[in-house]
């Protein structure tokens, strides 16, 4: 019911900006959360932002001071601003919609294809 499409990775050099967003088709309740994880070559994925129905903002301690995550009124689109990009923040990130009846993994729980995010030293 939920479509999830990411875009705006890419590669960058260190200390450079990208902005990811997602575009969200569907029926998305009131009370939906919304957020950005990632994954890295090797490692599990991580919980990057999160925002909720009211606007609160959550970040990993590593991105904090630097990401900044947002969404529109209509909650259709969710961005994430990346400044002052590390190599250690190079991985595959993914938009995540989870109604607000939904469990982590089950039915309600929605993730778009990812985009790339590759940072250079």
């Amino acid at each position: 019911q939920v479509q999830l499409v990411e875009s705006g990775g890419g590669l960058v050099q260190a200390g450079g900006s990208l902005r990811l967003s997602c575009a969200a088709s569907g029926r998305i309740f009131s009370d939906t959360a919304m957020g950005w994880y990632r994954q890295a070559p090797g490692k599990q994925r991580e919980l990057v932002a999160a925002i909720t129905s009211g606007g609160r903002t959550n970040y990993a301690d590593s991105v904090k001071g630097r990401f900044t995550i947002s969404r529109d009124n209509a909650k259709t689109t969710l961005h994430l601003q990346m400044n002052s990009l590390k190599p250690e923040d190079t991985a595959d990130y993914y938009c995540n919609v989870r109604q607000p009846w939904a469990t982590m993994g089950g039915a309600g729980d929605y993730w778009g294809q990812g985009t790339q995010v590759t940072v250079s030293s």
